[in-house]
């Protein structure tokens, strides 16, 4: 698959959930998409709220002709910088994820290992108001092989089914 059409492919499948921008991003980027989702429980009625809780998740996504371990590193960083930095940690917080999705013509065993050592993760108050984690998936554009980091793996499932609606993997 055409690195371009991948990308066309992997923001439809965003734009479903997300609110997807891919003018004004700030470099290194090509796009951004966010998810805010919030959900309440109460007790009869309305004015009875039990619960609230809130699950946000911020991903970017870059395409790069070539892709090295050192670049791949940057790129993690900062998409955890621009992600965390947007968190806002309350008592009905419960996680905001960053996720790093990076396009590539062919992946290097290079990057495959050094993108399954990425780890990032962040506590706020000790947990009681909430986490993020952080996941990466490197996309070869041809094959739609991809190496993900622990967290990453959760996005196994988009990487196929992107792959089979096209006939491919």
């Amino acid at each position: 698959m055409d690195q371009e059409v991948l990308f066309g492919k992997v923001l439809d499948a965003y734009r479903a959930y997300y609110n997807v921008k891919t003018e004004d991003v700030e470099a290194p980027f090509d796009a951004e998409a966010v998810f805010a989702g919030k959900q309440e429980q109460y007790f009869l009625m309305h004015s009875a709220k039990l619960a609230e809780v809130q699950s946000n998740e911020y991903v970017y996504l870059a395409k790069r002709p070539v892709l090295r371990e050192e670049e791949l590193l940057s790129l993690c960083e900062a998409a955890w910088e621009r992600g965390t930095a947007q968190v806002r940690p309350n008592s009905n917080h419960k996680s905001s994820d960053v996720t790093l999705l990076l396009l590539v013509p062919e992946l290097s065993e290079e990057v495959r290992r050094a993108a399954s050592k990425v780890k990032y993760s962040k506590t706020y108050k000790l947990g009681l108001w909430g986490f993020s984690n952080f996941r990466v998936a490197v996309i070869e554009s041809a094959s739609g092989e991809a190496a993900f980091n622990g967290q990453g793996k959760l996005l196994k499932p988009l990487v196929s089914e992107i792959y089979h609606t096209e006939g491919g993997k």
